[in-house]
């Protein structure tokens, strides 16, 4: 199974919300990391390592797959496919 394949099956109830986490996350601080006044270093230092966790955790959580779902969804698609 590849990235693409990976990608596209149906994720487990609880990566999806991981993934909204990570999401959140990454906009956060990137506008934490864009805001137009003047921050201390620290504030976005921090704001870019939150950036860096939030995107791996998003991108871990997408491609998590559910492989009953999956087992069911290919299931699915061969009888429809002989019929």
């Amino acid at each position: 199974m590849n990235i693409v394949e990976r990608a596209k099956s149906p994720t487990p109830k609880f990566f999806r919300v991981l993934r909204s986490i990570g999401l959140a996350l990454l906009a956060i601080s990137g506008s934490v990391i864009a805001a137009p006044v003047a921050l201390p270093v620290a504030v976005v230092t921090v704001a870019g390592y939150v950036a860096v966790a939030g995107g791996v955790i998003s991108a871990v959580s997408q491609i998590t797959v559910d492989g009953k779902a999956k087992n069911e969804q290919e299931t699915q698609n061969k009888s429809r496919d002989g019929d």
